[in-house]
């Protein structure tokens, strides 16, 4: 089925619709802590979706026997909605203690796959405008689309700077195991990110290799190299002069070291084997300084990789889709879909 996005975005935005499943269902632990199987949605999911339009299918735990470096007080994962219309919900989560993934699968899987990783400012975790929202643009053109609940850094988990991207290397594994389940094409699976979701997207494209967390099961032996790569609005760099000062307190802890510093930014850190990129920012963004996607993307040319920049004058900061709407940044989307198209991915 093909949905155009203007169509879609004002089905779900006018139905109140976009999330899918109610805060106490959805968002919150569906399996078992150690479980690495698959948990269908709740048979009460709150509302259904306009018709056509994707819903999660099942839930996976990224870590059987619990996720490593937990707190010797673990945070309580807690949902807070933080919208004021009653008809759209923007909810975002913190205190994840159990890592895991939603899955959003299409009708007429194209073979390709998307971990998309929510931005919050690596303070919580926004799951509806940048996860659920364009897990079902990405659902109803093919794509499955995977929503990552990563750990956040600055809730006593050891290694605090390694933990969001050891999520992203696990999740991308363990996609990769289960390729043939989800109808895709084991290297076919890209990743995209938003804001401080970018900044693990773009730390995961660039630090695939990296060693943060110990083997745990056949799924590790696999690559964490995304196909292709979509840092969204992200936060980039660690340099006090453009870094988002939020995320890099949470990341990195107080007064981290230089070299602490340049080995959780992104753009110092570009390998020659990086997958091809994708760009996007506002000129005018208050939040994010778009110096970090420059400085991203002069990385990126030095060491020969492909990548495709986007600049908009005018979008601000955390446009997902829903922001977008009637301004020249809601061309964003079907751009990423040509790119992803000229790099093989669609």
């Amino acid at each position: 089925m093909t949905i155009d996005r203007r169509s879609f975005m004002a089905a779900s935005l006018a139905s109140g619709l976009l999330p899918g499943l109610s805060a106490g269902q959805a968002l919150a632990q569906t399996g078992r802590p150690g479980d690495t199987g698959t948990t269908p949605p709740p048979a009460d999911a709150a509302k259904a979706p306009p018709p056509g339009l994707p819903e999660p299918t099942e839930t996976i735990d990224l870590w059987p026997k619990g996720a490593p470096g937990m707190p010797g007080a673990p945070p309580v994962e807690t949902v807070t909605e933080r919208s004021a219309n009653g008809q759209v919900n923007d909810r975002s989560v913190t205190g994840t203690t159990h890592p895991r993934m939603v899955v959003f699968r299409p009708d007429r899987p194209n073979g390709a796959a998307v971990l998309l990783a929510p931005g919050g400012g690596y303070r919580l975790v926004v799951i509806d405008k940048e996860g659920y929202e364009v897990a079902r643009w990405l659902a109803a053109r093919g794509f499955t689309a995977f929503v990552l609940f990563y750990r956040l850094p600055g809730e006593g988990w050891a290694d605090r700077q390694d933990v969001p991207l050891a999520d992203a290397q696990r999740a991308m594994r363990l996609i990769r195991h289960r390729a043939k389940d989800f109808g895709i094409q084991p290297e076919r699976v890209a990743a995209m990110g938003f804001s401080a979701g970018g900044h693990v997207c773009a730390s995961l494209s660039t630090r695939f290799d990296a060693k943060v967390y110990a083997p745990v099961d056949a799924a590790d032996r696999l690559s964490a190299r995304p196909f292709c790569a979509a840092p969204v609005y992200p936060v980039v760099s660690m340099d006090p002069a453009i870094a988002h000062a939020g995320s890099r307190d949470l990341l990195l802890g107080p007064a981290p070291t230089a070299e602490l510093e340049a080995a959780h930014s992104p753009e110092r850190t570009v390998p020659k084997g990086a997958p091809p990129h994708f760009l996007l920012h506002a000129e005018d963004d208050p939040v994010v300084p778009v110096d970090n996607s420059l400085r991203l993307r002069a990385a990126l040319r030095a060491q020969g990789v492909p990548v495709e920049t986007h600049l908009f004058a005018q979008g601000g900061h955390g446009f997902g889709l829903r922001g977008t709407i009637g301004k020249p940044v809601e061309a964003w989307p079907d751009l990423w879909r040509a790119w992803a198209r000229s790099v093989g991915l669609a």
